[in-house]
């Protein structure tokens, strides 16, 4: 898994840089839990940052359903739905909202994995993130 992440001109945050690191898969019964693991580096900066997370992905009827279990899985926030366009692209069905923050998402599938493209806006914030999965 690697990702990159830029900050519009309306952030704030200024959390643009580079990320890679590995992801271990949990099949169960309706889906798959990603956890990932590894390290982020903001651009200008020679400094990493580990991070890990864990999604789940739940198969539903008609699309695909993402949590973040950055709390556990007991804990788990649920991001959005994401269901089929006509072009083969799966595209979250109604943002997210996280207080102000709006965070919306598109995932293409690849012949090795899948990109997911999310978007962030708010008062603070004016990110896009760029992930890529592939198998090795």
């Amino acid at each position: 898994m690697e990702f990159t992440s830029h900050s519009g001109p309306a952030s704030q945050c200024a959390w643009s840089g580079q990320g890679r690191g590995s992801v271990t898969t949990e099949p169960f019964a309706d889906g798959v839990k990603f956890h990932e693991r590894g390290h982020f580096r903001p651009s200008g900066s020679k400094r990493e940052i580990a991070f890990t997370n864990t999604y789940r992905w739940e198969f539903v009827s008609g699309g695909l359903r993402l949590f973040h279990e950055r709390r556990g899985a007991e804990h788990a926030v649920w991001l959005f739905d994401l269901e089929e366009t006509p072009g083969g692209d799966w595209l979250a069905r109604h943002a997210h909202q996280c207080g102000e923050d709006r965070y919306t998402a598109r995932l293409t599938p690849s012949a090795t994995g899948f990109e997911l493209r999310w978007r962030i806006d708010g008062p603070r914030k004016d990110e896009h993130l760029h992930y890529r999965y592939a198998q090795q």
